[in-house]
């Protein structure tokens, strides 16, 4: 018996796969963007374009404890994502734009192997 010839039913995929090292770093970033109150927090940062922030500007505009904001904002930093300066008693926030890059290059891997 003959067997039925192998057609190919998609066109290949463009770029390089995800990898497991970016892969994970993907879920590790993910897993800190995963809450609303941190994503205000970059909203908030993105839309200063590039100045800092103080704290006590989340604090009003999200409506939460100091505390609760510097969690959050601790979160933030540890991911990569932030930068923090103290300037007197008060601590100021920026979005590191190297990490936005890199976030970017791995959501779209086809982007990033253009550039290398």
């Amino acid at each position: 018996m003959k067997g039925l010839p192998t057609i190919q039913c998609c066109a290949p995929l463009a770029g390089a796969a995800l990898s497991d090292d970016d892969a994970n770093e993907l879920e590790r970033l993910f897993r800190v963007l995963g809450d609303r109150h941190r994503l205000k927090i970059l909203n908030i940062l993105l839309r200063a374009g590039g100045q800092p922030v103080c704290v006590c500007e989340f604090m009003d505009t999200l409506g939460l404890a100091q505390p609760t904001v510097s969690y959050h904002l601790k979160l933030l930093v540890e991911a990569g994502l932030l930068h923090r300066e103290k300037r007197g008693t008060f601590a100021y926030f920026s979005v590191k734009p190297e990490a936005m890059e890199r976030l970017h290059g791995l959501l779209e891997p086809a982007a990033l192997a253009k550039a290398s």
